[in-house]
């Protein structure tokens, strides 16, 4: 497969790096290398701000099976995209907030919603003026969604769905305008049966709480959401139909957004062989590593290549690239402390006065401690292997 870029796509390049390089100055080069996994807490308000800047630029939705133009995006080539991409993570613009609305919910309200949901959702999350969050995970309901408990019932005045319950590691919910949340809708149902995919404001004072949740890492990037009769305004899919549209959207999660997550990790693996050449006594069984790491990581970006270019349609591909980035992150992590050595352990303000939360990490410690979770977070190792055995391999399903 060529793994090369067109005229056109270094042509698109070109003016992508002349954008960010002219709009990333003046109140947005503050917020420059702000945010992302682990740092969700950083520079909210300004990159709130920078996610309107890129609306108006046109380069929210540019991957949307959408017209040129229909809610105010441009309309990219998929290597177009990668570009955008690729020139958006080099020069460390900010971590998006925007993320979930363009690049879940969007495309599953165009493969799955009404016109009318489209007309209403669409452009202000092309404008970056309406942020999402995503209501899937429960206590007890995490990688198996099928298992979750919470409950919409329609209200008899206004016939509008009422969601009650708790959900839980929902990121940037403290932000989100919007949140869009999978509820049981049928009374007795069981498993992936009488689910409905609900779409609910965050501001409405009483019925939705948002809760942090510290970690040791000393950030709170995490939240627990409860509802209490909750107001849904629209079913997405129709009512019953929430595990197909649910499962639809899972499959969208991975795409031209894993090259920019590539990125951040070769940035990070940058960092980790800087540290090793300054320890200055070779270590052959640390360099054997790193190099793995790096061939690991191109080997990640032409598999990701290859599934946006004709692999996609694979109900296993998904599964395989979270496979291979969460367990190459977590070993990186590991790396990170190993060639630090016992520095690693005892750096300066580690164990910080007061709160017993503020750790005072620096960048290889956070890296270490945020990339345990790398296997578990967005579907766990475990139900990865189940979903290639079963709907790739057509392995018997584990007993229930």
């Amino acid at each position: 497969m060529d793994f090369s870029f067109g005229a056109e796509d270094e042509e698109l390049r070109a003016r992508a790096r002349a954008w960010l390089t002219a709009h990333l100055s003046g109140p947005y080069g503050e917020a420059v290398g702000l945010g992302g996994p682990g740092s969700e807490h950083e520079g909210v308000e300004a990159r709130r701000a920078w996610e309107r800047e890129l609306g108006r630029g046109g380069w929210i939705g540019t991957g949307w099976d959408a017209p040129a133009g229909a809610y105010g995006q441009q309309r990219l080539t998929l290597t177009g995209q990668v570009v955008w991409a690729e020139e958006y993570a080099a020069l460390r613009a900010p971590a998006r907030v925007g993320h979930i609305g363009e690049n879940l919910l969007a495309p599953t309200l165009i493969a799955y919603g009404t016109p009318g949901q489209r007309a209403r959702f669409l452009p202000g999350i092309a404008r970056g003026e309406e942020l999402w969050c995503q209501g899937y995970s429960e206590p007890g309901a995490g990688s198996d969604l099928a298992g979750i408990r919470t409950t919409a019932v329609r209200d008899t005045a206004d016939g509008l769905p009422r969601v009650t319950g708790q959900k839980i590691w929902t990121s940037l919910a403290r932000e989100a305008d919007w949140c869009f949340v999978l509820a049981r809708t049928e009374a007795g149902s069981r498993r992936h049966r009488g689910l409905s995919f609900l779409l609910v404001r965050m501001d409405q004072p009483g019925r939705v709480e948002v809760r942090p949740i510290r970690q040791m890492s000393g950030t709170a990037e995490f939240n627990e959401v409860f509802f209490d009769g909750a107001v849904a305004s629209e079913v997405v899919g129709g009512e019953g139909n929430g595990w197909t549209v649910a499962m639809g959207l899972l499959a969208l999660e991975r795409g031209v957004s894993t090259l920019v997550q590539q990125i951040g990790f070769a940035a990070e693996l940058e960092r980790v062989v800087t540290a090793y050449a300054a320890r200055g006594a070779p270590d052959p069984v640390l360099r054997e590593r790193l190099v793995r790491q790096w061939a690991e990581l191109r080997t990640m970006r032409w598999n990701a290549l290859r599934t946006l270019g004709g692999a996609a349609g694979d109900p296993g591909a998904p599964s395989v690239a979270k496979l291979l980035w969460g367990g190459w992150h977590r070993r990186l992590g590991e790396l990170a402390v190993q060639v630090r050595g016992a520095a690693a352990s005892a750096g300066p303000g580690l164990w910080a006065q007061g709160d017993p939360y503020e750790l005072g990490l620096d960048e290889e410690q956070r890296l270490f401690l945020f990339s345990r979770a790398d296997t578990i977070y967005g579907g766990s190792d475990e139900i990865q292997r189940n979903i290639i055995a079963e709907r790739v391999l057509g392995l018997p399903k584990e007993p229930r």
